[in-house]
């Protein structure tokens, strides 16, 4: 395996770096400063467990001083900038992306472990994102609301405006750093509001290159910065009083711990999940098994959209496990994420192997029969497992009720759709769902009863660029994301009430 290290090829992006002993020292952005630290982070690779960079770990000194200088002014640099111009500067950003587009593709394989083609899927949903914010812009609109309809309003009207709420915290997970980061960038920052993005410690670096380009495009440098903080060190900032609302992806126990100290603000959270994929008697088999192998091993399972649950009609069951196993042995190809063949590349670090492995050790005490996969590889890599489950000890199951953010699902036989039913509902997390069938009766049955925030038929969940708006029920998050779905969470709804009667109200000129 060819060790890991980092190169960056463009001129334009090798300024946010210092190169010491082979090392990448990466500087923070600041509301138009390049900011360097007295201590330093390690950034590994989780290919090789490499060091291939150093972020500043931050003082909390350096955080409050540019969090004011954006709350006094920077969050009216960016309200005071023409919606054409903001609309502009995403399509600046977009061309860049593109132009320095190698270089992003190549620091999410060495960065997050990505394949290539996973890893240009990213870089490119990440472009169309940026061009389709003027989609979002509808949603930035408000209303004229007469006040005809009451006895007590006549003779009076109100507007009711949009307004960007100030400063936003945007706390981007490990899995997708480009993409979430800029989907965030966008529905934040299109009705005019400052943005503070926290990225993840494990795998900064594609967010700091983003912060150049944003630089390049010439994004308002004060509303903006990239505060490169450990999550342990967090709770001051998530409940400081300058920030208004909060845009989380993250576990279902970031989510909860967020909440508790952030105070009185508006949240958007995409928090756990780990779905379940019904296929129901009448389906395709070999493409529900074809779509459901790749929704299991897709990024290594490292999606909160990823399959985790696959239960089948006992009718059909025998027949989609076979189907199931063989397409998995056909598609998955474990090794370092660079070579193009690779399928399947390493986890992001080790102690999600290790807990990886205890719940495969804990399902298979409960019962459980591994049917595929289920070996390490290494420190970082696994083999996809796919394990069938008895539904007697289902629910104590370790898979069951946390979710394990690594390739494995539970294959599970149910005798109907209410058994699928109360088996998907009786989990705490509530993202996705995924249906194979065509009796359009047991879907709209399902459909209306999953306790969840999307419904896939006939293919596995995938959240997308968000032409679809996505988010979770229960313990899987708060709100929705999507092209102008998330604009309200971000947004101060203000009525102007005007009143017309009344003698000597109204001075004519």
């Amino acid at each position: 395996m060819e060790k890991t290290s980092l190169l960056i090829k463009s001129k334009e992006l090798t300024g946010i770096y210092e190169l010491k002993d082979g090392i990448s020292y990466f500087k923070a952005y600041f509301a138009g400063q390049w900011i360097s630290g007295d201590e330093w982070q390690d950034v590994i690779s989780p290919i090789d467990l490499n060091v291939i960079a150093k972020i500043p770990k931050l003082s909390w000194n350096q955080v409050d001083n540019t969090l004011e200088h954006i709350y006094r002014k920077g969050r009216w640099t960016i309200r005071d900038t023409p919606g054409e111009k903001r609309l502009d500067i995403y399509k600046k950003m977009a061309s860049l992306l593109d132009k320095f587009k190698e270089d992003f593709v190549n620091v999410l394989m060495i960065n997050n472990g990505k394949t290539r083609t996973a890893a240009e899927g990213e870089v490119k949903a990440a472009i169309e994102r940026l061009l389709r914010a003027d989609l979002d812009v509808k949603e930035t609109r408000g209303d004229y609301v007469p006040g005809d309809w009451s006895s007590e309003t006549l003779e009076t009207e109100a507007v009711v405006r949009k307004e960007p709420v100030g400063v936003v915290l945007s706390i981007v997970p490990f899995n997708y750093p480009l993409f979430d980061t800029v989907n965030k960038i966008v529905y934040t920052t299109v009705i005019g509001n400052a943005i503070i993005i926290k990225p993840p410690s494990s795998t900064p670096l594609p967010i700091l290159m983003l912060a150049k380009v944003m630089e390049l495009a010439s994004f308002p440098k004060d509303s903006f910065a990239i505060i490169t903080l450990p999550g342990r060190e967090m709770t001051k900032v998530v409940g400081d009083k300058r920030i208004q609302a909060i845009s989380l992806t993250g576990s279902t126990e970031t989510g909860e711990e967020v909440v508790r100290n952030a105070g009185i603000k508006q949240f958007i959270m995409e928090l756990g999940g780990g779905d379940p994929a019904i296929v129901l008697s009448d389906a395709d088999l070999a493409w529900a098994a074809q779509r459901i192998a790749t929704g299991i091993i897709s990024y290594t399972g490292q999606r909160c959209d990823s399959v985790k649950l696959v239960l089948v009609e006992e009718e059909v069951y025998d027949t989609l496990k076979d189907l199931l196993v063989k397409e998995l042995t056909k598609s998955v190809k474990v090794g370092d994420p660079r070579d193009p063949s690779t399928t399947v590349g390493p986890v992001i670090d080790v102690k999600t192997v290790d807990e990886w492995e205890k719940a495969i050790k804990d399902a298979v005490e409960k019962g459980g029969k591994i049917l595929f996969g289920g070996k390490r590889l290494g420190p970082t890599y696994i083999e996809p497992v796919l394990i069938e489950a008895p539904k007697e000890t289902l629910k104590d199951m370790y898979f069951y009720n946390k979710e394990v953010f690594a390739s494995a699902a539970l294959l599970i036989k149910v005798k109907n759709i209410d058994e699928a039913l109360e088996i998907s509902n009786s989990r705490k997390y509530g993202l996705d769902a995924a249906i194979f069938g065509k009796d359009i009766n047991k879907i709209r049955k399902l459909q209306r009863f999953l306790e969840v925030g999307a419904v896939y038929i006939n293919d596995y969940p995938r959240h997308g660029i968000g032409y679809f708006p996505f988010g979770g029920r229960k313990d899987s998050g708060i709100g929705r994301e999507g092209i102008g779905y998330t604009i309200q969470y971000v947004t101060a709804y203000k009525s102007i009430v005007y009143n017309y009667k009344g003698k000597g109200i109204w001075e004519y000129l």
